[in-house]
């Protein structure tokens, strides 16, 4: 993942697993990043629409999913990989300045949210395994367990669902 290079990512399902995947440093990056943008559970959170734009995302997301609501790091490896996708999709397609990060924890799912000002509706395309690009919505649809878009007055809202154990 761009942004995470050189950066073991979490394969485990444990909290030790976790604290030696993600070292000191990334965590500071991570919370960093809440400082600066807030905290996408407490609102929607407005990001740039650039290319790096995606490993600020991909912070935000692991910092919120994997120390905030305490998941596991498969867990989080997922929908950091699928808020990267949503992003880069923004950033890509949309032609938006910021698009806005929204991240929601309810009993048994997590849904995370990308909103842009654009109408113009994602198309899952069938993909073949020597595809370079264009997996993006592929992988969203095989690892979310539900997905969609919201029309809006100005723009939509493209989401996913993942479900959760709750404790």
């Amino acid at each position: 993942m761009a942004g995470l290079e050189g950066i073991e990512q979490p394969r485990g399902h444990s909290r030790a697993a976790a604290a030696r995947v993600w070292p000191a440093g990334v965590e500071k990056t991570g919370q960093h990043a809440l400082e600066l943008f807030g905290a996408p559970p407490e609102g929607e959170v407005p990001v740039a629409s650039r290319p790096e734009s995606a490993a600020t995302a991909r912070r935000l997301a692991q910092v919120v999913v994997l120390r905030q609501w305490g998941l596991t790091p498969k867990m989080t490896e997922d929908a950091v990989l699928l808020v990267s996708e949503l992003v880069g999709n923004a950033v890509r397609h949309t032609g938006a300045r910021v698009f806005g990060l929204r991240m929601r924890r309810r009993r048994g799912w997590i849904r995370v949210e990308v909103r842009d000002p654009s109408r113009g509706l994602p198309c899952l395309m069938p993909v073949q395994e020597t595809d370079i690009s264009g997996r993006g919505l592929f992988l969203v649809d095989k690892l979310a367990d539900r997905w969609g878009v919201d029309l809006l007055p100005r723009g939509k809202t493209t989401w996913f669902e993942m479900r959760v154990a709750d404790r």
